[in-house]
């Protein structure tokens, strides 16, 4: 028999936007390492196929060591579907096939987001409102129809939402982004008050810089990299799984059953720093 410890999310389901990249991804393979089945939401762009089958490949892999170990309850089952989060019926349409395959939904994560770095004089409307519609109006319209199953099944949930550092402070080149974080911290706080009565809990994780592709143009050049390196304590960009820790923590009613409408900063002390 395996000594390994009872995985903390095992025979949950959950739903998870953007999960084909970057923290997305992370969160979505450290679930099913701990148990959980994951719907995994993504734009299915042409582009983005590679992604898609190395993730799958990479989940289909950790539930087969998990059989070779002989575990007692094995590792989570992943599959994919494509949509856009702008779109509210994508997320209807995942948080249902979520149930159709595994039987009810426990955690959804709203991870799936975009940036594009630009000046402020240069913002035009097409990427202001694209980001909006992606990062906020994304996030509430998964959000919701998440939340809306939960309260039919009567059993409770957990939400997760992924904000950001941004969400507390300025930046010079994130006039169009940084409202859409600290709307998701808001949206967060007052989901948590009204869904509380039902027992489902709703956080947000506040990544700080984290290199994955969407940072890759702010923290790609060395330079750049090592003068945001020196606000962090720790010394370090974050790796997506950073962020995968804190996502079952926030997941895990067993750990954090008494967290709700908290915005968990997961930064390397950057935040702390800058204060």
């Amino acid at each position: 028999m395996s000594s390994i410890p009872s995985p903390l999310l095992r025979g949950k389901t959950a739903a998870i936007t953007g999960a084909t990249t970057g923290i997305g991804r992370a969160i979505a393979l450290e679930f099913i390492r701990q148990g959980c089945n994951v719907a995994a939401n993504h734009l299915g762009l042409p582009r983005d196929e590679t992604h898609r089958i190395s993730l799958l490949e990479e989940a289909a892999s950790i539930r087969q060591e998990s059989a070779d170990r002989g575990d007692l309850y094995l590792a989570g089952e992943l599959f994919d579907l494509a949509g856009d989060v702008t779109i509210p019926e994508t997320t209807k349409s995942l948080v249902q096939a979520a149930v159709d395959q595994f039987g009810q939904l426990d955690i959804f994560v709203a991870n799936a987001g975009i940036f594009q770095p630009a000046d402020f004089l240069e913002i035009d409307e097409q990427l202001f409102e694209k980001t909006v519609k992606v990062n906020l109006n994304g996030c509430f319209y998964g959000c919701q129809a998440a939340a809306r199953q939960m309260v039919n099944q009567r059993l409770g949930g957990s939400i997760i939402a992924v904000s950001s550092i941004s969400a507390l402070q300025g930046g010079r080149m994130q006039v169009h982004y940084t409202p859409t974080k600290a709307g998701i911290l808001s949206m967060v706080q007052s989901m948590a008050i009204s869904m509380g009565a039902h027992n489902i809990r709703v956080n947000a994780i506040m990544p700080g810089t984290i290199h994955t592709q969407l940072s890759e143009e702010e923290i790609g050049d060395q330079a750049r990299r090592k003068a945001l390196e020196a606000k962090i304590p720790l010394g370090r960009a974050g790796k997506p799984q950073d962020m995968a820790g804190p996502a079952v923590f926030l997941a895990c009613g067993q750990m954090s059953g008494f967290v709700n409408g908290a915005g968990l900063l997961a930064d390397g002390g950057m935040f702390a720093y800058l204060q």
